[in-house]
């Protein structure tokens, strides 16, 4: 049995969401502040029936007003409830367990549901209360000491007291907030119901005047104790507490402050050599108990990297003395041994605090996973059948290795006893802003937590990567790989996608290089953002649009236009009209697209020559939708851009070469690049062809003798040469100073739109004031008289 979806509704930012849980571990990713924590808090507060720790600011945002429309007595509106429905996942062997869930006899199936509600008591007298309790309190207010009675009938349009005060509550928020009053926990129940999944759609949302039937506490069972025996939660939060600290923390028990104070300030034990004798034998004894119950434990964290290569053993054993035995936390210490048994048969070790905050951190998680679930185990009778355990952020001090070592052997560590394997199982879910454990899981387990694109909501959305994954390929053609391609491309690349605010996908390596530089010149307040780049090539780049367009993301894509020679006329005239894919283009060893472009009868070609097509499959397949030079030159800036057809759906623009005035000896003509490289030697053309700027590998031989023509065809003959480097000329650029070169005009228009879409200053709602005037010049200071003192010996001579 596992928890297979929970459906959460007006939580925080968590509005009403779907999450998909797998059956063994599910990974929670998204930006910060995007709910994840939320999801895990939801299901702590109505797992553990905790009504007395939700509070008015759990309620989404959405719902204050509500709230205070009910208050006010609105017409057609209802006081706003929390709830999350848990959906469970059951076999044959387990329907004895959920039978309280079963809505009714003839029910089949494998999904069994439960609800829990926070909800008003009675909102009506909820309401009255609130309603009375601001009546006293305007009416307190109204008659301030020395106050005549006749101002206390001031008419409804004079202030209150007098002074234009209105006192709380003033509304049925100020009213449940009033934590002197504790009205939620108070006035507010929690409610259990069980779910029909037959009363549901396949978004798991119920029909249309469905009300579930609610568990009644005295009618069998409470809806509590039906949640709590069948599943138990725990949680290892991110905070937790680790520090190369040896003290100062506040965190620190009695038994500690004890210690330190009779170190301090009482008297000590004078030596006991028959007490020493006894406590050496005692801690011998201990050590050996400590070795052999601490055993299995430590060669459990060996599964996850621990020692590994060159690092100090872990050894558990006591620290027995007259002054520590005070010190109840003192009787057993983490020890690392960091060299070889001595001659008197014992290692050489180091406290714990001598360790690294990244084994620190893998040491803590270990042992507390160890111990929530040996307490589990430990339940003898009505042991809930699943254990559900949260980690947050395990990531914390821990390299890319080590993360990765950890997601992947986590679950071996929890292992259940032959005898209970049949009914108990372990189900983990882990909150992560590391792209090296999504490496290591792939797609499926991601449950991708996206803020809703709006800046009046604070709402978030959840999608499960599972069903992108079953969806990715084109049912109609057997053939295409796009999920496979999808998924092992962003594990090699460790993509980063899911925790950003926006993505620029690339086309190769030189425009990944000098993104971040031209970022710096063009938009500099995207360096304030979380942007992801991404190099995805232009064969290949249209296979990303699934993806973009599920994770909603804003995007920019810069690609090359990539210009070839028209179709061939004769027989091979029908073979040469088909555009060349990136099957063709991924055919060459060194996935040159150009060969490709050979091999099936065209060739590169500057951009200006008639009839030319584009061979990038990015501008043929997604934006802006063209085949031909022509169209794409002449296509608007809203035909390059992929609109929002719904909040939440992707925004994407595509930039490509365009023609620009370029600018040599006097001269200025339009022309357009074919290459990055092409298109920033174009408008930087008297810099490029400087001789000091000949590691560019852009400087043409007797230029100087050349107009714009000549040299724009010399470019181009350049880059397209297999002599020309492309990573060297990107190496090259970012030795130079880059406030003496300009951004290609193409990117820059790409960068400030995304800009614009990321980062939108809002407009100074006053004009700015006009300047003051000049201050008159101040006259001359008179100098003050200095008074003549008589100086001694000793200071005339000093003076």
């Amino acid at each position: 049995m596992f928890i297979e979806t929970i459906r959460i509704h007006n939580f925080r930012r968590l509005k009403d969401v779907r999450i998909d849980l797998a059956s063994d571990i599910s990974i929670f990713v998204g930006a910060n502040n995007s709910g994840k924590t939320s999801a895990a808090h939801a299901l702590q507060l109505f797992t553990s029936a905790a009504r007395e720790r939700f509070s008015l600011h759990d309620f989404s945002s959405e719902c204050w007003d509500t709230i205070n429309a009910f208050g006010e007595g609105v017409e057609g509106t209802e006081l706003p409830t929390i709830s999350i429905d848990i959906w469970f996942s059951v076999k044959p062997v387990d329907l004895h367990r959920v039978v309280d869930l079963l809505p009714n006899l003839e029910w089949q199936g494998s999904r069994v549901g439960i609800r829990v509600e926070l909800a008003a008591i009675d909102a009506q007298t909820l309401k009255a209360s609130f309603r009375e309790a601001r009546a006293c309190a305007q009416l307190f207010c109204a008659q301030p000491a020395g106050q005549s009675p006749a101002a206390a009938d001031a008419g409804p349009g004079q202030p209150q007291g007098g002074a234009g005060y209105d006192p709380q509550p003033r509304t049925l928020c100020d009213y449940l907030a009033d934590a002197i009053g504790d009205r939620l926990r108070r006035d507010f129940e929690l409610r259990y119901y069980v779910l029909d999944s037959a009363q549901f759609d396949a978004n798991l949302h119920s029909v249309e005047g469905y009300i579930p039937l609610r568990l009644m506490p005295d009618k069998g069972r409470s809806g509590r104790d039906v949640l709590a025996g069948l599943v138990k939660v725990d949680f290892l939060h991110a905070q937790r507490h680790l520090s190369d600290s040896s003290g100062g923390a506040r965190s620190e028990d009695l038994s500690r402050c004890l210690s330190r104070f009779y170190d301090r300030n009482l008297e000590k034990r004078g030596e006991d050599y028959d007490a020493q004798r006894v406590l050496a034998q005692s801690e011998a004894l201990l050590n050996e108990h400590l070795e052999r119950v601490f055993g299995p434990t430590l060669e459990r964290l060996a599964q996850l990297g621990y020692p590994g290569v060159n690092n100090p053993r872990l050894l558990i054993k006591t620290a027995l003395n007259p002054a520590t035995i005070l010190s109840s936390h003192e009787g057993a210490r983490v020890h690392y041994v960091v060299g070889a048994v001595n001659a008197a048969g014992t290692p050489a070790t180091l406290p714990d605090r001598y360790n690294g905050l990244g084994f620190k951190n893998l040491i803590y998680m270990v042992v507390e996973l160890l111990d929530v679930h040996a307490r589990w185990l430990d339940i003898e009778e009505n042991r809930p059948p699943l254990h559900l355990i949260f980690i947050e952020e395990p990531e914390a001090h821990l390299h890319a290795q080590l993360q990765q070592v950890f997601i992947r052997k986590v679950l071996d560590i929890l292992t259940v006893p032959n005898e209970d394997a049949p009914y108990c199982s372990s189900q983990l879910v882990v909150s992560t802003h590391s792209p090296h454990v999504l490496f290591e899981r792939g797609f499926r387990p991601i449950r991708y937590f996206r803020r809703v694109a709006d800046a009046a909501v604070q709402q978030s959305q959840v999608l499960s990567m599972a069903t992108f994954y079953e969806a990715a390929n084109d049912p109609a053609d057997p053939q295409d790989r796009t999920r496979d391609f999808l998924e092992r491309y962003l594990r090699i690349t460790h993509c980063d996608l899911f925790f950003a605010d926006a993505a620029i996908l690339v086309e190769g390596n030189v425009e990944r290089l000098l993104m971040p530089q031209m970022i710096a010149k063009a938009a500099p307040r995207l360096q304030s953002h979380f942007v992801s780049i991404l190099e995805i090539g232009g064969a290949f780049g249209h296979r990303f649009k699934g993806l973009i367009d599920f994770l909603g993301l804003t995007a920019l894509i810069v690609t090359d236009i990539d210009s070839v020679s028209p179709p061939a006329a004769g027989a091979q005239q029908a073979e040469n009209e088909k555009p060349v894919d990136e099957d063709d283009a991924n055919a060459d060893p060194d996935g040159d697209e150009e060969a490709a472009v050979v091999r099936r009868g065209r060739k590169a070609c500057m951009v200006h020559e008639a009839g030319a097509l584009t061979s990038n499959q990015t501008l043929v397949k997604w934006l802006p939708a063209c085949n031909t030079i022509a169209e794409l030159l002449a296509a608007t800036v809203d035909q390059r851009i992929q609109p929002r057809a719904a909040t939440g759906d992707a925004l994407v623009r595509v930039s490509y070469q365009t023609p620009v005035a370029v600018h040599w000896r006097g001269m200025t003509e339009a022309k357009t690049g074919r290459t990055l490289e092409e298109a920033f030697a174009l408008q930087n053309l008297a810099w490029c062809q400087d001789i000091e700027r000949k590691e560019l590998g852009l400087r043409i031989k007797g230029s100087n003798k050349l107009d714009i023509d000549e040299i724009s065809q010399s470019l181009y003959h350049k880059v397209k040469n297999a002599s020309f480097h492309k990573t060297d000329f990107a190496l090259a650029l970012l030795a130079e100073d880059p406030t003496t070169w300009v951004v290609p005009s193409y990117i820059s228009e790409g960068l400030q739109w995304l800009e614009s879409q990321v980062d939108p200053r809002p407009q100074p709602l006053l004009a700015p004031l006009p300047p003051l005037p000049p201050l008159p010049p101040l006259p001359p200071l008179a100098p003050l008289p200095l008074p003549l003192l008589p100086l001694g010996d000793n200071e005339a001579t000093a003076a």
